[in-house]
């Protein structure tokens, strides 16, 4: 956080090439967990913001454009969500936003950090708004891959908001084919499983190229989405992944649904959420060269 005449910036190094920096007006924490660095600021345009590892995760700007993207699409083409896998989500968001289904009837939570979910929830509140309170919800403090091979549990869906795969991070080994059988396996005939993927911007698409094509050694169907969140400065990729179901059937209930299930949403409309699968050419053709990501060769993302 190098200091400047006109205040104190907060330097993100997002690749060797570009870095972005950003005004700050507090630090409410800052400190390392037992798996990665936390900083939790604010920020003088984005408002109270998460760092992870000094790369940006959550911002109060835009926080519910993300999790509204992460979240929705998944519930609203699915039949009946009544179990949901939460895998990562420290801040409570993604919990808060599936919790919004009445037909939610368990939300388990599943995060490494417990470091970083208590600090979240004593630092941005506003964040999980009281779903950690929830009875439905249940969360676990553990390894997300063992709580998966132990699991004897089935889900509706499964909706992964982990940090990238680094090669230092937590995170390098749950992008793996090996990793996704075993997700489709805890779902049930029919599932869903959504996965926040990186930069959908040409030339940045390595990661979100590489889940793309390995889940397509796994799932019956699997289709890339975008969404513009303001503070990650691009449009951001997310993955679908379709057990048992058919997108192109269950994306023309989507706005029946919204009315049904009686859902609140302050950023998507039925319109929008078709619209964000509907990726440039030149997106779809850099995603099919996506490297297949195994235990033994794990996708490491460095750009």
């Amino acid at each position: 956080m190098p200091e400047e005449d006109d205040g104190i910036w907060f330097r993100e190094s997002f690749s060797d090439y570009i870095i972005f920096e950003n005004k700050m007006e507090k630090v409410y924490f800052t400190g390392h967990s037992k798996f990665q660095k936390i900083d939790i600021v604010k920020l003088k345009n984005w408002g109270k913001t998460l760092y992870l590892d000094s790369k940006i995760q959550s911002s109060q700007i835009d926080e519910r454009v993300y999790h509204e993207s992460l979240v929705h699409p998944s519930l609203l083409l699915h039949p009946n969500p009544e179990n949901v896998l939460i895998i990562g989500g420290g801040e409570g968001a993604t919990l808060r936003e599936v919790l919004k289904y009445k037909q939610v009837k368990s939300a388990t939570m599943v995060d490494i950090d417990g470091e970083l979910v208590d600090m979240c929830k004593r630092y941005m509140p506003e964040w999980s708004s009281g779903a950690f309170e929830d009875k439905r919800t249940e969360l676990i403090i553990d390894d997300a891959k063992k709580f998966i091979e132990n699991s004897d549990k089935r889900f509706d869906i499964i909706i992964s908001d982990l940090t990238e795969p680094l090669d230092d991070g937590p995170s390098k080994y749950l992008f793996t084919v090996e990793y996704y059988q075993k997700l489709y396996d805890l779902l049930k005939p029919e599932g869903v499983i959504v996965l926040q993927s990186g930069p959908a911007f040409t030339g940045l698409l390595g990661f979100m190229g590489s889940v793309n094509q390995t889940l397509k050694q796994v799932f019956d169907e699997v289709i890339p989405y975008q969404s513009f969140v303001l503070s990650f400065s691009m449009m951001w990729g997310f993955n679908l992944g379709f057990k048992g179901l058919s997108h192109k059937e269950e994306s023309l209930k989507i706005g029946e649904r919204i009315k049904e299930r009686d859902i609140e949403l302050e950023f998507l409309s039925s319109d929008y959420i078709k619209g964000m699968m509907l990726l440039p050419k030149a997106i779809l053709k850099e995603l099919n060269k996506g490297k297949i990501s195994t235990d033994k060769n794990p996708f490491v993302w460095d750009f």
